[in-house]
């Protein structure tokens, strides 16, 4: 039996078909499988020494043309910062002083609208100033009287001078003050300014009016100016009762008018024993009435709000009062 033998292999190369070319391999193959570069590249970046140069050389230029653009629109903003300083500096003073005016006329204005304000205030309280001032302008005309009441006690008083001459001087005080004097032999009678003490005579008096008139004998001493008739005080008037006892030549105490009649000038300023004969003045010093603690035209005794003597009634008995003349004594009691 005949043994079936196996076909053996040829390793002869087959011949490619034609028309295939022959599969590059190793490094000619990847270069194969690269694409082809595109065309932009070609037309844009050179290829030779020299046109790199130019590009180079066209950047640096397109590079310094940025720089200079720039510095200059730096050096433009600089200058117009440096112009607005200058500017700035340059008109300074002329704001800074109408910034400063315009302060000033605001402050000034706001002053006087204050004053404005406090003007109702002012007329209702007199500043301590206007005070001392009016004391000051007063008290020369003003003096303490000192004497004896019925029982040797002492009794004090103020009076001022309502006429004055080169001899002697005329004053107006509290009958209440020197009522003990009315009687002989009465106690003695004694004004004082300071540390002068000078002896006073007792000429007349009122004893319903609370006045009486003493006479010293000392000429050229100011005399206090009477208030005019015209305009009259009313309501409301404020009122100064003044002594001829004080650190300043006086004291003072204020108040108001409460009201005027023919019984005479009610008021609310203190006043006290030292008080009683002084004046009553408005702010001007002018005289407006005589104060009093005993003097009660409506028969019942004052609390507080006292009863001022209306100078002008010392005409109807202590004193002479001529039209258009000085005031002279009245008849001797």
């Amino acid at each position: 039996m005949a043994t079936a033998t196996a076909p053996r292999r040829s390793f002869r190369k087959t011949a490619k078909p034609e028309g295939q070319d022959e599969v590059p391999k190793g490094r000619k193959a990847r270069r194969a499988r690269r694409p082809p570069p595109p065309r932009w590249r070609e037309r844009i970046l050179p290829k030779t020494v020299i046109g790199m140069t130019m590009l180079i050389l066209a950047t640096a230029v397109g590079a310094a043309f940025s720089g200079a653009v720039l510095y200059t629109y730096y050096e433009y903003r600089l200058t117009q910062n440096e112009q607005r300083v200058r500017d700035f500096i340059a008109g300074f003073d002329e704001r800074y002083t109408n910034a400063m005016g315009q302060i000033e006329a605001q402050r000034a204005q706001a002053q006087n609208e204050i004053t404005e304000a406090l003007e109702p205030l002012r007329e209702v309280t007199a500043e301590g100033s206007t005070l001392e001032a009016l004391v000051q302008k007063v008290h020369p005309g003003i003096f303490f009287v000192n004497t004896q009441d019925e029982a040797g006690q002492p009794s004090v008083g103020s009076g001022f001078v309502i006429a004055s001459d080169g001899q002697q001087a005329l004053m107006l005080t509290s009958y209440n003050t020197i009522r003990a004097a009315t009687r002989q032999p009465g106690p003695a009678i004694t004004v004082r300014k300071g540390d002068q003490v000078v002896r006073a005579t007792l000429w007349t008096w009122h004893e319903e009016k609370d006045l009486a008139l003493i006479i010293l004998n000392q000429g050229d001493i100011p005399k206090l100016d009477l208030v005019p008739p015209q305009p009259p005080v009313r309501q409301g008037t404020r009122i100064f009762a003044v002594s001829g006892l004080g650190a300043a030549g006086g004291a003072i105490s204020q108040g108001f008018v409460a009201d005027v009649s023919g019984a005479g000038v009610q008021h609310d300023a203190s006043v006290g024993v030292s008080f009683q004969g002084g004046p009553l003045v408005n702010d001007e010093g002018q005289v407006i009435a005589m104060a009093s603690r005993a003097y009660s035209p409506l028969g019942f005794a004052p609390e507080a709000v006292y009863f001022g003597v209306p100078v002008r009634d010392a005409c109807e008995r202590v004193l002479r009062c001529p039209e258009g003349g000085l005031p002279t004594a009245g008849d001797k009691r």
